[in-house]
């Protein structure tokens, strides 16, 4: 019977003489390479702890793909140099008056004609911690993206801490719970994506 069924449908298999070994397959963590590693910079600058935390949580939710390095700096510490040997970017700051923080500000002030026309189609996203709104400096970090021609790849995470009052802004700050798996999930997508070479 199983005869008849391939000559009727012409359908042949062949098989390779072993089964292949599994550190031949280039997704294999121990088989690859140093060259073929992505690189993940992890931009921020945080004044009252909101920002510090997302970003951390962001950096956890890349450790579902080991083979990615992942660079965590200070927009104090960042420069033009960091942005040219990454692969994508998560820019992430406070908003402070309906504006991205200075120093955050500084970083790409500093950084981006050194980065121009150089980083063409690189994937990023944002992470803005406000205390009510945070849209004027995810249109801020936007604008300076498009500058370099980055895609953006999720909308900008928006983390609102609700402080209105003097103390209340200038207090230290816990995010929920909630808001932290935001950002881990969208460290783990964008650490998946750009591992894949979907992104």
């Amino acid at each position: 019977m199983a005869t008849t069924l391939v000559q009727k449908t012409s359908f042949r298999l062949t098989l390779p003489p072993s089964p292949p070994r599994l550190d031949a397959f280039p997704y294999w963590p121990q088989s690859m390479p140093e060259i073929a590693r992505k690189t993940l910079l992890l931009v921020y600058h945080s004044w009252t702890g909101a920002t510090e935390q997302m970003i951390h949580a962001v950096a956890r939710g890349t450790a579902c793909e080991p083979d990615l390095q992942v660079r965590l700096l200070r927009a104090t510490e960042a420069g033009p140099d960091d942005l040219l040997t990454a692969d994508g970017y998560v820019f992430a700051t406070p908003e402070n008056l309906a504006a991205i923080a200075g120093l955050m500000k500084d970083f790409f002030d500093r950084s981006y004609y050194g980065a121009l026309d150089q980083l063409n189609g690189r994937p990023y996203a944002s992470v803005i911690c406000a205390g009510s709104d945070g849209s004027n400096a995810a249109r801020q970090i936007a604008r300076i993206a498009t500058g370099w021609r980055l895609r953006e790849i999720a909308p900008p995470l928006i983390i609102c801490t609700h402080a209105q009052t003097t103390e209340q802004i200038l207090a230290p700050k816990t995010v929920d719970a909630a808001e932290l798996a935001k950002g881990e999930e969208l460290g783990a997508a964008f650490a998946t994506g750009l591992a894949m070479g979907a992104l």
